[in-house]
């Protein structure tokens, strides 16, 4: 590696995992996995920055790099995945969020809620779910779910497109607390006001002595726009949602293609 390269590297790569560094058979190919490690190895910190709940990171525990941790539940929870333990959590009061599921529910009926704690799932018993649910999950009605901080109020409609429902979501909660979507079906994604992957980030950041214009970062879904508009260069995917095409500086291969990969490989090759 040049002189010159070294320095046009980035010292922090971000990265969504589902729709961006997953494939769409939820696996991480060998090529990206490589290509990480070899970002790591040039000196570049790499962090997860996703929607998934912190359970959802175990299996990845090879990609932390030595600082150990993730970016889980849309930024409302640091997660170290090594250890299994939250490390810092910004939750929704639950207070604010009753009011807000309530106030949805008065709206939209047919809605069903599910919640995500640093250490629990919970969700009412009519709530579809698009995966197994979890040992020890609390089933419940919204009002005992919320009767305790949570990292994320999910919503889900049997039949809305989750662009439909979040449009339909963002007046009726108001600035009581953040609605966005990670391209679920017929989901919206509730934190805490003012809670995001960009926020999160750049506190991670600010501990490595990193700024955002050192940084890249790679996403697809509305969730993911806060944490691109921070990074000193953005990525999407090809096959993310439209409103990110349309924001990032750049556009890479889709998630099927090992686009962030193919990224990484150009950055970091020899």
């Amino acid at each position: 590696m040049t002189a010159s390269q070294y320095l046009r590297l980035p010292r922090l790569i971000a990265t969504d995992l589902d729709g961006t560094l997953v494939r769409s058979d939820g696996t991480i190919s060998d090529r990206t996995r490589s290509a990480v490690l070899a970002a790591q190895h040039a000196g570049s910190v790499f962090v997860m920055v996703t929607a998934r709940p912190p359970r959802w990171l175990h299996d990845l525990s090879d990609l932390v790099g030595d600082h150990g941790v993730a970016i889980v539940a849309n930024g409302a929870i640091l997660y170290d995945v090594v250890r299994r333990k939250a490390i810092r959590t910004r939750l929704i009061d639950p207070a604010v969020a009753l009011e807000v599921a309530q106030a949805i529910r008065a709206e939209i009926p047919e809605v069903e809620f599910a919640i995500e704690r640093s250490d629990r799932y919970g969700q009412e018993p009519n709530y579809v779910n698009r995966w197994p649910v979890p040992d020890g999950a609390l089933v419940a009605a919204v009002d005992v779910l919320l009767s305790e901080p949570a990292a994320k109020l999910l919503v889900r409609h049997p039949n809305w497109h989750s662009d439909e429902l979040l449009a339909r979501v963002v007046p009726v909660v108001g600035a009581r607390v953040t609605a966005s979507h990670s391209g679920g079906t017929n989901l919206v994604e509730i934190s805490a006001n003012g809670v995001s992957k960009a926020a999160m980030l750049a506190d991670f950041a600010a501990v490595q002595g990193i700024s955002a214009a050192e940084s890249i970062a790679f996403g697809d879904s509305l969730n993911d726009l806060p944490m691109l508009a921070w990074a000193g260069t953005s990525y999407g995917v090809a096959n993310a949602h439209p409103d990110v095409l349309a924001v990032v500086d750049k556009v890479c291969p889709a998630n099927d293609e090992d686009g962030v990969a193919a990224v990484l490989e150009e950055l970091f090759r020899s």
